[in-house]
Order: structure tokens, then C-alpha cells, then sequence
């Protein structure tokens, strides 16, 4: 087992205070919101070498992932990220402005417009997603690769019946 934690501390305390209550689940959760919490942390210095946030970061990864020409309706790419589109309006703006990328009309739908990932776009998210994706990496270094796959493994199992619910997650 590995050494005791902050989520041990808590566990062990509600145990003995309420030693009728089952705390796996405090214990696997805590974990996982504090993993998430640090990921999240680190992922956000990434990008911020690259000159975005997260915000901006979900838009272009999801552009990006698109495949070419890495464009998408306003409303598919806010469907994508679970957003509102007046979210995703405030989001498209910066990254107008930044010139990473850019609107324009659909030609099939003259009310509609299409967002697409310009040069520059293409290149900060290919630089920053390699960027986070390494830091992730590095947080789970210490893990053996046949134990990163098994925790993987794990997790979608429990998230498994609660597919298509909560957030997108994962950019």
C-alpha cells in the first residue's frame, strides 16, 4: 500500500467518529478531485506559455480534433464542449482577436456561420495540447505504464453508466 494521505487523514477520521459509514467511495473521489484539481493546475501553466487559458485551449483542441478543415458551426463546436453557445461566443471572440481563429458564413446556410482554426491557431494548439498532455504524463510518471492502463481501465469502468452526462472533459 502506498503511504497514508490527506484523503486517509479524512477517511480515518469519519470512521471514527461514524464508524457505521462506508467511506471507500470519500476515499476514491477525494482522490480523484485532488489529481484532477493539480492536473487542471498544470494544464493551465501549459497553455499559458502559449499565450490561452483553458477556455481558449477547449475551443481550439476541439477544432483541432475536428480534422480538416478544423471548422465547425458555433452550435456543434458549443454542443462538443458543453457549453452555451453565448459561452462559446465570448471564447470565439478572444480567440478572433488573437488570430487563432476565424469566422465566417456557411455556404450552406445563410444565416449560419462557420469557425475555423486558422495557420497560427493550428500550431499554438498542436504546441500547447503537446505541451499539457506532457505535463499529465509527468504526473504519472511514477506509475509503471501496465498501471497507468489499469487506472485508465478502471475509471472508465466507473464512469461507464454515467456516459454522455456531466462534462466533455478531456479536450
Amino acid at each position: 500500500m502506498a503511504h497514508p494521505d490527506g484523503v486517509d487523514r479524512i477517511t480515518e477520521q469519519w470512521h471514527r467518529e461514524r464508524p457505521d459509514l462506508d467511506t471507500t467511495a470519500m476515499a476514491v473521489f477525494g482522490r480523484i478531485y485532488r489529481l484532477a484539481r493539480i492536473a487542471g493546475d498544470e494544464g493551465e501553466r501549459a497553455y499559458a506559455d502559449f499565450g490561452i487559458g483553458r477556455a481558449e485551449f477547449d475551443v481550439l483542441a476541439t477544432l483541432r480534433r475536428s480534422g480538416e478543415p478544423y471548422e465547425l458551426s458555433p452550435g456543434a463546436l458549443a454542443a462538443s464542449m458543453m457549453l452555451s453557445t453565448g459561452g462559446t461566443t465570448a471564447r470565439l471572440d478572444r480567440l478572433e482577436k488573437a488570430g487563432l481563429a476565424g469566422r465566417r458564413p456557411s455556404p450552406s446556410d445563410r444565416r449560419g456561420v462557420l469557425v475555423r482554426l486558422t495557420p497560427k491557431g493550428i500550431d499554438v494548439v498542436d504546441r500547447a495540447v503537446a505541451a499539457g498532455l506532457a505535463r499529465q504524463q509527468s504526473l504519472l510518471s511514477h506509475l509503471p505504464p501496465a498501471d497507468q492502463r489499469r487506472l485508465a481501465d478502471l475509471l472508465r469502468a466507473a464512469l461507464e453508466p454515467h456516459e454522455g452526462r456531466g462534462t466533455a472533459g478531456g479536450s
